[in-house]
């Protein structure tokens, strides 16, 4: 007998044990699609710190051969194809890292936020749900202290001010590299790609907000007690990563070192469209994955698949991710 007509037969004896259990029972009317995502925020702990993620919505990029435009289209449609990925779009998340150490409640940041207007939207009505999923985990704005960013593009800070220019945290410091606070608000910026313009408008009212309790984050330096940050410059030249440890406990906070878990894995040296120096920025994502997978540390990845917790191990000329089981704090 064929898989087919096996299948086929599984199928009426199904449809016939109903009709048998429930004879003359009225056809009943199907419960209504909800078509809304539940609150998406996530908790663990790393060592004695907590650590709750909570998803600012996904950020569709497009399709991803313009993203990736070194890589060869066959080669990356194949690796798409082979891990089960869509190939004519690129949703990536947006993981956001609380940390509440006991003594401070840091945010690593923000989201896209709703403080550009329209321009807030530029990638898909998806974003900008930071808010009201730290509300759902039971985190005020207002109790956060410090909002560490790992640079200065728009899902990075743009979260940190409302459509009016207040303050979203307005008892929180915001520690940043003086490489991307000084670039990021320089109108002098305003050249290359058509994006620059109003990412350098967003990043000056976002940032410029907070410009009296700045934080200007060095490399190998600690941020707050347990969180020291890491030169990554590339993405953006003054990119940081960030080392969160309690006890005996690490996990790395990667930013945007890499922002797809396969095409920029498996192939750490294809540049990235978004990149302010692609060469440097996979030439520097080469380097930390190494490290990484080297001190099997765990890490988070603000836009790997939710909740971004897992490891990278090396494979091949390549890495492969491996994704933590949400249930699992860090060791």
């Amino acid at each position: 007998m064929s898989i087919v007509s096996r299948r086929g037969l599984l199928g009426a004896a199904a449809a016939t044990a109903v009709a048998s259990v429930l004879p003359g029972l009225p056809a009943m009317a199907a419960a209504p699609f909800r078509n809304v995502l539940p609150p998406a925020w996530q908790r663990f702990k790393v060592g004695e710190f907590e650590a709750t993620v909570v998803s600012d919505g996904l950020l569709p990029i497009g399709k991803p051969e313009p993203a990736f435009p070194t890589a060869p289209v066959g080669e990356l449609r194949n690796l798409l194809a082979s891990n089960f990925l869509p190939l004519d779009e690129t949703p990536l998340e947006q993981n956001i890292l609380i940390l509440n150490t006991g003594r401070q409640l840091i945010l690593f940041d923000t989201g896209m936020g709703e403080s550009m207007g329209p321009a807030s939207k530029m990638f898909g009505p998806t974003s900008g749900r930071m808010l009201q999923n730290m509300r759902a985990a039971g985190i005020e704005p207002e109790q956060i202290d410090l909002v560490v960013l790992t640079h200065a593009h728009c899902d990075h800070c743009w979260g940190l001010v409302d459509g009016a220019g207040n303050r979203v945290f307005p008892n929180a410091q915001v520690a940043i590299s003086e490489t991307d606070l000084k670039f990021w608000t320089d109108d002098a910026n305003k050249k290359g790609p058509e994006f620059m313009v109003t990412f350098i408008d967003g990043a000056k009212k976002n940032l410029l907000a907070y410009r009296d309790r700045m934080i200007m984050v060095k490399d190998g330096q600690p941020v707050a007690p347990g969180v020291v940050a890491i030169s990554t410059p590339g993405h953006t030249m003054g990119h940081h990563c960030y080392a969160v440890t309690s006890g005996n406990a690490t996990m790395v906070n990667t930013g945007d070192l890499a922002h797809h878990p396969v095409l920029l894995l498996r192939r750490p040296m294809w540049e990235f469209a978004y990149d302010s120096d692609p060469k440097l920025s996979a030439q520097t994502r080469t380097r930390m994955l190494d490290r990484l997978a080297t001190d099997k540390h765990q890490i988070l990845s603000y836009h790997f698949p939710w909740p971004g917790l897992g490891r990278v191990v090396k494979e091949g000329e390549g890495f492969g991710w491996y994704a933590t089981p949400t249930n699992v704090s860090v060791l």
